[in-house]
């Protein structure tokens, strides 16, 4: 089934922040020049607080996103409905520019795990994420993105291809998709893939949004190289080329700078998206010139 829901009004095509509580007074203060701002859902699902009050004054300047972590998407069991109307809840009082969620799962019968975790990729999988997909447009009213996820294992009874399944549930529900870049090094690194080969196959169109991030790397117990997506540190330099690559495919789409450990002081995070714009700016030079020739 195809959404039937109101298509989100796009976020500039510029880079973006998440906003963290330590930054608050800082960003009222001198208002700085960033795209958008991302908040993770799950904080501000209480009914009012400090909290509200400076998500509110934020999104009388800044376009928003809102981010999902906690929907477990991906899970066997029924999505929660309770969940489902703080996040309508908040999509209703806050008329974000875009909502978006993972491809992953993280509730089991009655209980809930703090992570995302992987899934196998199969039909059965496909039929499921579908339908909760559908479900989840159908209660907030309106399209949503879906994460690619970073991954540090792999399902022998996976039978369908990453790309492949991402690019079937949107097909089948009219969900658009938000391009982790960092998740996909990641993950590559973690499997042995190519993560340009992985850019190159993803359904750029389908792009709402890009999310950008530092990973952590140590070794595995046969010594091989592993990443982990810590989101405490700055974007690396081999994320940073993936991303110049995928926007010489994409042209220039809203980009999130994720850090959300460590948090340094704002004039840092702030100069990660400074370099973010100055790599957008230069895909849309490139892609006018490309139209004028």
């Amino acid at each position: 089934m195809t959404v039937s829901a109101n298509r989100a009004i796009a976020l500039p095509p510029r880079a973006g922040l998440g906003l963290k509580p330590e930054h608050y007074e800082t960003i009222l203060a001198i208002k700085p020049d960033v795209g958008f701002f991302e908040v993770h859902a799950e904080n501000y699902m209480g009914a009012g607080g400090p909290p509200h009050r400076y998500l509110e004054a934020v999104a009388d300047l800044y376009p928003l996103s809102l981010h999902g972590v906690g929907l477990s998407i991906g899970a066997a069991r029924d999505l929660d409905r309770e969940h489902l109307k703080r996040l309508r809840g908040l999509i209703d009082r806050y008329r974000p520019q875009s909502f978006s969620e993972h491809l992953a799962w993280s509730t089991h019968e009655t209980g809930f795990l703090n992570d995302l975790l992987p899934l196998p990729y199969t039909a059965e999988t496909l039929a499921r994420v579908v339908d909760h997909v559908d479900e989840t447009q159908q209660w907030l009213g309106r399209q949503m993105l879906l994460e690619n996820p970073s991954t540090y294992l792999l399902f022998s009874e996976s039978t369908i291809d990453e790309v492949d399944f991402l690019t079937e549930i949107a097909d089948r529900t009219g969900c658009g998709l938000l391009l982790d870049v960092n998740n996909v090094m990641v993950s590559a690194v973690n499997h042995c893939l190519d993560p340009v080969a992985y850019i190159d196959r993803f359904p750029i169109e389908l792009v709402g949004e890009i999310h950008l991030a530092g990973y952590d790397e140590t070794v595995d117990s046969v010594g091989d190289r592993l990443l982990i997506d810590a989101h405490g540190s700055t974007v690396r330099t081999d994320v940073v080329e993936l991303y110049r690559h995928t926007l010489s495919r994409s042209g220039p789409l809203p980009t999130l700078i994720e850090w959300d450990n460590d948090v340094p002081d704002f004039a840092t995070l702030h100069a990660e998206a400074v370099r973010a714009d100055v790599m957008l700016n230069a895909a849309a030079v490139k892609r006018r010139a490309n139209r004028a020739a």
